[in-house]
């Protein structure tokens, strides 16, 4: 869900509906299993669903009038910023720049670290703090309250962490998502397992970092090409949050299920993905820093743009 509250809501609501279309399946028990028929079902309504959502936003959303401004802007009083363009630069030649892909890289690898929590939250933070005896210390209940808990903070990092980056800037807020979440998860890796409050806290800064990265990338592009196919540029940079939705869970997978089933695993046995996941945010870091004002020679020109906008 687009607000970053998928788990919070969609989780829930996605259990209920099954248990409507399948007698057998108990939603109060993580081991029950829908059949076949529900699940068609399930996705049926859900579709359906968003679809009379998305149609509410299409014929409601317009674009503002020509020369629009909010009672009192005065566009004289914006600090000029270096990365923030006054000019435009269309989705063609947008894609032929090196700040695209860099910024692509960036998002790809705030993306991929940030899922690669939220796809094993539950049984991660069982693994993190089981006993002598081999069973965990976190209750079903309680690592199902965590996801819950992610949720929020993706959610409430998109709000806070993207509004933040209006007073800071967007590169530096990226720096942050990145230098900062490196060193969450170093931290997780190392000392996570010791304390409940220490893991939940990492994951959730963690978490927060990754909703506020895919908020904040909208403001980012605007800055770079101007609004003039803004959408269209942001519809191209998401094939990197289309690739980090397989990236982090196979880099995450990939070294657990080497040493068993997520769920019957150690704090231990989660390390080497945790250490995998600081060098790819380590790499995001860097292309971050590698991003500079668009060339002159990218942007449309006003005849262009003139000749464009009346078609």
């Amino acid at each position: 869900m687009g607000f970053g509250g998928g788990a919070l809501v969609a989780s829930p609501l996605s259990r209920q509906l099954l248990s409507m279309y399948d007698d057998n399946y108990d939603p109060g028990n993580s081991a029950s299993v829908a059949g076949g028929g529900a699940l068609v079902a399930l996705f049926l309504t859900l579709g359906i669903g968003y679809f009379v959502i998305m149609m509410f936003g299409v014929f409601n959303i317009r674009v503002p009038a020509d020369g629009w401004k909010p009672d009192g802007f005065d566009p004289a009083t914006v600090k000029r910023k270096s990365l923030v363009t006054t000019a435009s630069v269309s989705a063609a030649n947008a894609i032929k720049t090196p700040q695209f892909w860099c910024l692509w890289v960036v998002l790809l690898c705030n993306v991929t670290a940030g899922i690669g929590i939220l796809e094993q939250a539950s049984p991660m933070i069982q693994d993190f703090f089981r006993g002598a005896d081999g069973k965990s210390t976190v209750a079903v209940a309680a690592a199902s309250g965590f996801v819950g808990l992610l949720s929020i903070f993706n959610m409430a990092g998109r709000f806070a962490w993207s509004s933040t980056s209006d007073i800071i800037g967007r590169k530096p807020i990226y720096a942050m998502y990145l230098g900062v979440g490196i060193i969450a998860y170093f931290l997780l890796a190392t000392v996570g397992h010791h304390s409940t409050v220490i893991f939940v806290l990492l994951a959730a800064v963690i978490l927060s970092f990754y909703g506020g990265g895919f908020a904040t990338v909208p403001a980012y592009l605007r800055d770079l090409f101007g609004t003039y196919q803004v959408g269209a540029i942001h519809g191209r940079l998401l094939t990197a949050w289309s690739v980090a939705g397989v990236a982090g869970p196979l880099i995450i997978n990939g070294f657990l299920d080497r040493e068993g089933k997520p769920g019957t695993l150690t704090a231990e046995a989660y390390r080497p993905a945790l250490f995998t996941m600081v060098g790819v945010l380590a790499l995001g870091f860097v292309a971050n820093l590698l991003i500079r004002p668009v060339a002159a020679r990218f942007h449309q020109q006003t005849t262009e743009k003139t000749v464009e906008a009346s078609k």
